[in-house]
Formats: C-alpha cells, sequence, structure tokens
C-alpha cells in the first residue's frame, strides 16, 4: 500500500463536508418551496435527501477530524434560481447529485491503495449518490 496524502485527503473531506451542508440548506429549501398534489410525497423526499446531506457531511467531517483535520464553517456556494416547479427542482437536484458523486469519486482516486477504510467509504459513498442519481432520473421521467 502507498502512504495516504493526509493532507489532500484533509482537504477533499473539507469540501465534501462543505458541499454536503450546502445540500442540507438546499433540500430544506426545496421542501419549502414544493406546492401541487403530489406535494406531500415530494416534500418528504426532500426532508430526507436534507437529513440523509447531514449525515454525509458528519460522516465527512468525524473522519477528517481523524485524520487530524479541522472541519471548515463555511458551506459550499449555492444559486437560487428562483425557479421552483417541480421539474426545476428535481433537475437542479440531479445537477447537486451529479456533483456530489464527483467529489467521492475523485475522493477515492486520492485515498484508493493508501487506507482500506476510506476506500470503502467512497465507494460506499460513490453507491449512495448514483442510487440518489438513478432515483431523480425515474422521477423527471414523466415531465419529459
Amino acid at each position: 500500500m502507498q502512504e495516504l496524502d493526509q493532507k489532500k485527503t484533509i482537504d477533499l473531506l473539507n469540501t465534501i463536508m462543505e458541499f454536503e451542508l450546502a445540500g442540507v440548506v438546499r433540500y430544506t429549501h426545496y421542501s419549502l418551496m414544493v406546492t401541487g398534489p403530489y406535494r406531500i410525497p415530494i416534500v418528504d423526499f426532500f426532508k430526507a435527501q436534507a437529513s440523509e446531506s447531514l449525515l454525509h457531511a458528519q460522516q465527512a467531517g468525524e473522519i477528517l477530524t481523524g485524520l487530524d483535520g479541522h472541519p471548515s464553517l463555511k458551506i459550499a456556494p449555492m444559486e437560487e434560481s428562483y425557479k421552483h416547479s417541480v421539474k426545476d427542482i428535481l433537475e437542479e437536484s440531479l445537477a447537486h447529485e451529479k456533483k456530489a458523486l464527483k467529489l467521492y469519486k475523485k475522493l477515492l482516486e486520492t485515498v484508493e491503495n493508501a487506507s482500506v477504510y476510506l476506500e470503502e467509504f467512497s465507494r460506499t459513498m460513490i453507491g449512495q449518490e448514483e442510487l440518489h442519481n438513478l432515483e431523480l432520473k425515474k422521477m423527471l421521467r414523466d415531465f419529459s
């Protein structure tokens, strides 16, 4: 096994943490903006996404502090599109999830062959993000 690039790993985990915390805000906002006949199940979906984003941020933070890193107090930048149709919100969510997937893949590349635990964490998160992408694509099918 090779040596873990601790600084790069910590920096990436901080980026992931900031991104996931932005997801908490994003999905909470979306849950408040949904209207229409399917509001309740979609609101529940977004509330669950917000809770999961918080869990992911906490997991990344636990790992980075375990590596002697200091967790950021920032969140990733977010733009307000002011588009609140269910289709628009789902499309924005899919774009967010695709970025999350890229971050976890970058983490895997960084830790591969250096830490079995971090490889498994990365793979698990990649699997979860891929599932989110699939679910959002299925939710968007009726709008195309």
